[in-house]
This record gives structure tokens, sequence and C-alpha cells, in this order.
């Protein structure tokens, strides 16, 4: 595919960086990728980095705490004030749809522990049949997209829905649906695809094969190759290993000053360091969409992860939609509501499937006037 170039002006976009992108949607981009490429010593953009100069228990203690679990969080969300503080969002659903009218919702939605639950092997995370009928259901009422760390083909493979926008690698591979939207996202017969870190596949291929051996001789941990970015899960390794698998994986990743590490739920990420995540993704695909009018759209973001906060900020600090934490314990946030697992988010989206078409049916009936 030929990549275009073109400028984009100031006040159509608070995408500060630029680079080189296939043509999505009528949307085109151009920034020095310069300024696209940024190292820094804590782990980069969205928070959660692991620094060099970390000492290993400081390592295992952010390691620990990137996935609280029953037995170590006694307070659960129902039972603690922070749920006031983020309320529900089944409990606040009349606010939510209150807030969209005249506007139009864009659905963002992470993929494990927020479509699926999280599983021990990353393989098997399966989301459920009611699950994807209901995701199939609001791709119907709203333009939808799923923003994942995950590689775009095989969260695809999970899914096996075409009506989808997916924005695989944490927003680095982005490919329009397939089929629907009267195919404005497509290029001749291809979806049109966004990757502005292509040229480093390469090294992420050789770092993978390099991490895939090193971590070998560390029972339990799985490296996982997301195209534009290396998963390291270390949720079936023994804790008193986690040290060990840290100071492994940073021993390699600090060769490539093009890469950086940071922490997700029970996963190390290595990604491209350039300034692009979730946050990026969410506004480049907002501005594909044709909403630069914050008066026009409500996005809805639901995710579980610390990757999911780059969206959540974004919405934050516009003032724009809302961000919704997929959780059962209190977590520092900026997203306005809450649920507590898949099955809350696939009632959530069954219910704003529900409210759509009534509108629809509402605004379909004869009046006396006609």
């Amino acid at each position: 595919m030929t990549n275009q170039k073109a400028s984009l002006p100031k006040s159509k976009s608070r995408i500060g960086v630029a680079f080189t992108v296939a043509r999505i949607g009528g949307f085109m981009a151009n920034i020095s990728k310069k300024k696209l490429f940024k190292r820094t010593e804590n782990g980069g953009n969205g928070g959660g980095g692991l620094g060099r100069g970390r000492a290993i228990a400081s390592s295992v203690d952010l390691m620990r705490a990137s996935s609280p679990t029953r037995l170590n969080s006694p307070i659960s969300v129902s039972q603690s004030p922070w749920i006031f503080q983020l309320p529900s969002a089944l409990n606040m659903f009349d606010q939510i749809t209150t807030a969209s009218k005249g506007k139009q919702i864009v659905m963002f939605l992470d993929y494990d522990g927020t479509l699926s639950p999280i599983v021990e092997d990353p393989d098997r995370a399966f989301m459920t049949n009611e699950m994807r009928a209901a995701v199939k259901n609001i791709a119907t009422c709203f333009p939808t997209a799923i923003v994942t760390g995950r590689r775009r083909d095989k969260v695809y493979e999970f899914v096996r829905l075409g009506e989808l926008f997916y924005a695989g690698s944490h927003g680095m591979d982005i490919q329009g649906p397939t089929k629907g939207y009267n195919n404005k996202y497509k290029k001749g017969n291809e979806a049109v695809l966004f990757q502005p870190a292509s040229e480093l596949l390469p090294m992420i291929e050789e770092v993978h094969k390099t991490l895939s051996e090193i971590t070998k001789s560390i029972n339990g941990a799985k490296v996982e190759n997301n195209k534009f970015c290396i998963s390291v899960h270390f949720r079936c390794v023994d804790e008193k290993r986690w040290g060990a698998l840290a100071e492994q994986v940073k021993s390699v990743v600090n060769q490539y000053p093009k890469l950086i590490m940071s922490l997700g739920r029970k996963v190390l990420e290595i990604r491209p360091a350039i300034k692009w995540d979730k946050g990026k993704a969410l506004e480049f695909l907002l501005e594909s969409l044709g909403f630069t009018n914050s008066s026009d759209v409500l996005p809805v973001y639901i995710g579980d992860d610390r990757t999911d906060e780059d969206a959540f900020k974004v919405l934050q600090s516009k003032g724009l939609g809302f961000g919704i934490l997929v959780s059962k314990f209190p977590k520092e946030t900026c997203a306005s509501y809450s649920l507590q697992e898949p099955s809350e988010v696939e009632e959530f989206l069954c219910r704003l499937v529900n409210w759509k078409r009534s509108m629809g049916a509402l605004l379909s009936k004869p009046t006396l006037s006609d």
C-alpha cells in the first residue's frame, strides 16, 4: 500500500507529533519521525515503566502491584468508598445515555479482561458467544473499535467480526472494517492499515527470538509476539522468580534504544519508543471517522489495564465522553465509571443496544400530524 502525506491543520488535531500513515477514511497526517521516537528512563508513555537503574526489589514490587487479586486485596469495589468516586456504569446508565443527546456514540473496547476473562494461557482468552453477539450488536448501532495490546490478526481470530475497527499492538496497527460502513474505510479490496512503526519490525522480531530463548530457564514465562509489541507474561511464574525475569528482559531491551519496557497486568510489555499509545489511537480513530468537533461525538472507552489509562486520560483532558474501568478492586484511574468484570461489560453493551433500538422505534412512530 502506498503511503500518502498531507498536513493536518493544527486546529483540527491535538496529535502533536507526526508520521507517515496510510490513508484511512480520508484522514492523513504528516509528522517528523525524529519527534516520533522518544525513549525515557521510566519506561516511556502510559506509566508503569521500569527504569534501567531500579533495583530488583523495586521491579518486583511494581510487578506485584500490577494485578491485585482477592488474596492481597481484601476490599472489593462493592465494599469500598471508591465505588462512590467511580460509580458503576450500569447504575449510572441513564446519565450516560442522557449525555449522548445530539451526539454520535463511538465505542472503544479493550479485549483481555474486558471482553474476555484474564486466563493463564493468553492463547485461550476466548470471548463467550453471548459476548460476541453483544459486540456484533453494538457495532450495528455505533462505530466500534477493539483497541488492544494483542497483535491485530490474533485478536481478530478471537472476535471474528468484520464490522469493527481493530487497533492492535496498543494502536500501532489499525485496520478498518472489512464490511459495512459503505466500504469507505477500504482502499481497493483491502481494509486500510495504519502502522507508524513498521520500520522496526525486523528489530522487534529479533528481540522476540532473543527473549524466547533466554526466558526458557524461568518456568511459566511466556513470550508473545504481538507484531509491533512483545509481551512477556509472568502470570504463571513463581513470584520468587519475578525479579530474575525482569532483569533478563531489561538486559535485552536496554540494548535497543528504540524500544521501551512497561508494565501491564502480570505482563512486561516491550514496544517501540514512539509517542503513540491507546490514547493516540483513540484520537486518530475519532478523526478518521470525521469527529474533530467534540460537540458531535460521545466516545465511550471500556478497558481494564494500565495501558487503557492513556485513553482515559485523553477523554478526561478533553472533557470528552466517558472512560469505564473494568476492575473488581480499587485502582487509581482517570476513568469516569466502573464495571467489575466482563459479564458486566456484556450487560452494559446489551443495555446500550436496547436503548438505541428503543430510541429508533420511538423516532419511527407516526405522530398525529402525520
